[in-house]
């Protein structure tokens, strides 16, 4: 009698799995979230250097606060004399410019 009841409960028995199922999972999903979120990102991040880079004079750029500024004098690798206004020039960091203006926004 109490056989049976026995068979029961190793019949029930959920299968065990692979040990490294869990593991392969991680890996898994480690893999999207970098082809996802962290390699554009880092793609994103390395234009926005070159395009940093390879501001000159002449060049119109957008600050980080919104103000559209044409660069007149390249000071060093991080500052640059900007003019926001007819005859009003500052000096500004190289981080605190968002984007450069291209042609077709101009229009």
């Amino acid at each position: 009698m109490f056989n049976s009841i026995a068979y029961a409960a190793d019949a029930a028995a959920p299968a065990q799995g692979s040990p490294f199922a869990p593991m392969l999972m991680m890996v898994v999903i480690f893999g999207i979230f970098y082809f996802l979120l962290i390699r554009p990102q880092q793609k994103k991040q390395k234009e926005h250097i070159n395009m940093l880079n390879a501001i000159k004079a002449g060049d119109e750029i957008i600050t980080g606060g919104g103000i559209y500024c044409k660069v007149t004098k390249v000071l060093d690798n991080n500052t640059f004399l900007v003019e926001i206004a007819d005859g009003v020039t500052v000096k500004m960091s190289k981080n605190g410019i968002a984007q450069k203006v291209t042609e077709q926004e101009n229009k």
